[in-house]
């Protein structure tokens, strides 16, 4: 249960509205996702996250899909379900297969592994590792 009421589109400000009404045209859909609507209460975080979600995922040196396993990734190693669950969708609506879910979710059981050894053992960083990249 949230922790804050989900605004319709009627109970939300202006600014708020406004917002939605882009997410809309961005995504092609009638569906505003709930944490937009929860970030509603603060219509200037509203549109300041949503203004960054549209920088950082839009189009880069990174593909689509690979940002979205990034974001998996990094949803599970925060134990958001909300974020995994939802960039999950969005993996696979951009391709995603089963197989790569099932082994992207072994590399970050892996990862989070070796970084609690790492971590615990206060391993320092090989000199090599420290450099700037050449060039």
């Amino acid at each position: 249960m949230a922790l804050v009421p989900l605004l319709t589109d009627d109970q939300a400000d202006p600014q708020a509205r406004a917002v939605f009404d882009d997410i809309r045209a961005c995504r092609g859909t009638d569906h505003v996702n709930n944490i937009w609507r929860a970030l509603a209460h603060d219509p200037a975080q509203l549109e300041a996250t949503w203004r960054e979600v549209k920088r950082v995922m839009a189009p880069g040196a990174l593909d689509a899909l690979t940002k979205e396993l990034v974001y998996i990734a990094v949803s599970a190693a925060n134990n958001c379900s909300y974020c995994l669950h939802t960039h999950t969708a969005a993996a696979r609506a951009k391709g995603m297969s089963e197989a790569m879910f099932r082994e992207l979710m072994r590399v970050v059981y892996l990862a989070s592994q070796t970084n609690r050894i790492a971590i615990g053992l206060q391993v320092e960083v090989d000199a090599r590792y420290l450099a700037p990249p050449a060039g």
